[in-house]
């Protein structure tokens, strides 16, 4: 199997498909207000955003992007109005991470971690 699909939530699909394309991310489906599918720039997953009336209290989805060039990718977002709640910085884990949220709340992660996203010294055999 792969994993190739994940849709969040949103009560603004106009305001989120603004912030994911001011990300860099190619829209793919179009059906304002309901649905929005993006595709990543990199590879060959794609992301969806379908809307909902209210966000779940105690919203913990998680949504990684890896970027190889994370500290000029971050430093080019700011430059386009994107906030920050962590700027790019080395992780105990051997990734590199910067963290955001997007106009509902997702938290989102913008990282790179080469070799270690599958195969960490610790991985098990």
């Amino acid at each position: 199997m792969n994993l190739n699909q994940v849709t969040l939530p949103s009560t603004n699909l106009e305001a989120s498909v603004a912030f994911y394309t001011t990300l860099g991310f190619n829209l793919i489906v179009d059906a304002l207000p309901r649905y929005a599918r993006f595709e990543c720039i990199d590879g060959e997953a794609t992301f969806s955003i379908h809307y909902v009336e209210t966000i779940q209290q105690g919203n913990s989805i998680v949504i990684y992007f890896e970027d190889k060039n994370i500290d000029y990718t971050v430093k080019k977002l700011q430059e386009k109005g994107i906030e920050f709640t962590t700027l790019p910085q080395d992780q105990s884990w051997l990734w590199r991470e910067a963290t955001l949220v997007d106009p509902d709340g997702n938290n989102i992660i913008l990282y790179y971690a080469g070799k270690n996203r599958k195969n960490p010294p610790w991985r098990i055999n």
